[in-house]
């Protein structure tokens, strides 16, 4: 389960870096500027807004794009870790010996509470 969060973890590692870009782009676009001081002021201007469109770009690309992608990544593989999880306690209970139902009620408890249904519920699934 491990070795499928690295995709995540990279994701959310390009996410982190894309601010220095941002601040890489700033410096770079006013270091531009600098060689333009003394000309035409629509020159001077013009670098300076590109100074800005790049740091807006790192911005973005890291608050707007690359971090929610990478914590939906992370959802999902939560999710699928506590689908295993859920499996592996019903698999240890049938392995201890213990009937099918009580495998099942294992299985059920370690559901998360907000989607975990109710002890009837799983009843009449298992009996039907």
């Amino acid at each position: 389960h491990k070795e499928a969060a690295v995709p995540a973890e990279a994701v959310q590692t390009v996410g982190d870096a894309m601010p220095g870009f941002g601040i890489v782009a700033a410096v770079l676009g006013i270091i531009i500027t600098m060689g333009k001081i003394g000309g035409e002021a629509a020159a001077i201007g013009e670098a300076v807004g590109a100074s800005l469109v790049g740091t807006f770009l790192g911005i973005l690309l890291a608050y707007g794009i690359f971090a929610p992608l990478a914590r939906a990544m992370q959802l999902r593989l939560e999710s699928e870790g506590q689908y295993m999880n859920c499996i592996r306690y019903a698999l240890f209970s049938f392995a201890r010996g213990e009937s099918p139902i009580t495998c099942v009620e294992f299985a059920r408890r370690n559901i998360e509470t907000g989607v975990r249904p109710g002890f009837t519920e799983m009843e009449q699934a298992v009996k039907s």
